[in-house]
């Protein structure tokens, strides 16, 4: 009795298609694919399987947008600078919608310290808001800011820079509190800029940096702010000047590793001088 024959070997056939003939492997797992089962790989092909198990244990990726500004703060990108310019443009750009009245409700005058109008986050709100009929007046701050923001948040860090930009637009309120009418408005950033300046000079000026063109640019500002019929707030300028040079010395007289814990100490009892100096009415009351 003759044995039976054996079944025809079907190793040349997809292993999805039996009646399909090739001889490409899935570089995986090794079994025969037709053209309809292959996907490209590196390396060879692989079959629908293989694909799917490999897109199920593939970590999840980040949104494009999540991923690059992690680059970005992993590369040492100055992103409190452009999130401060980020802010101050949308802000501004709600200023321009009729009816929301964010300027009327973000501005500082010395009149939101007076005891029963007491509204003190317009200190630092109306830093971020600026005067819509000059788009010049927003435009070049925000070149500043640019500019300087760059080249500190760099020096310093970033909460360091950002703790000098807002802690110097607070003094620009405080100066504007005590040196200005209480019933004139103000708005902008340019206290907190000139903060900025304050700060980087003192820091050049201490590390035996150049700062002569920077002092000619700041008298130059200085001035104007006096120019009568230009409607800039001085006295902000001042404070702010006044601020950002206090934070600078601070920084640079603090900078070494085993002086960080004076340098917050520092810091915060500056901030609490300005605190109580925005307090001003409460101490002589205005009417």
């Amino acid at each position: 009795m003759s044995d039976p024959a054996p079944a025809p070997e079907r190793s040349n056939f997809c292993y999805r298609h039996p009646d399909r003939q090739s001889f490409v492997l899935c570089q995986r797992c090794g079994r025969t694919i037709c053209g309809e089962c292959q996907t490209p790989a590196p390396v060879g092909v692989i079959c629908p399987e293989c694909m799917r198990e490999q897109r199920a244990s593939a970590p999840r990726t980040k949104p494009a947008i999540i991923t690059r500004a992690r680059a970005a703060t992993g590369r040492g990108a100055p992103v409190v600078t452009y999130s401060l310019i980020g802010i101050t443009i949308v802000v501004y750009l709600l200023q321009l919608i009729p009816g929301l009245a964010v300027t009327d409700r973000l501005l500082y005058a010395g009149v939101y310290s007076i005891p029963g109008n007491f509204e003190p986050w317009r200190m630092l709100t109306s830093v971020f808001v600026h005067s819509t009929g000059l788009i010049f007046h927003v435009l070049l701050n925000m070149y500043t800011l640019w500019i300087f923001g760059q080249l500190l948040e760099g020096l310093l860090g970033r909460w360091r820079f950002l703790s000098l930009y807002l802690i110097s637009g607070l003094a620009g309120s405080v100066g504007v509190l005590w040196l200005g009418d209480p019933r004139t408005g103000v708005v902008g950033a340019s206290g907190a800029i000139f903060g900025l300046l304050g700060a980087f000079l003192v820091i050049q000026r201490r590390l035996g940096g150049n700062a002569t063109q920077l002092l000619i640019l700041l008298g130059i500002n200085l001035v104007i702010g006096f120019i009568p019929g230009f409607n800039i707030s001085w006295q902000a300028h001042l404070g702010g000047l006044i601020g950002g040079a206090v934070v600078g010395l601070i920084f640079v007289e603090t900078r070494k590793r085993d002086q960080r814990a004076l340098q917050v100490i520092l810091l915060a009892g500056f901030i609490a001088l300005l605190l109580v100096l925005s307090l001003r009415y409460f101490f002589f009351p205005l009417f």
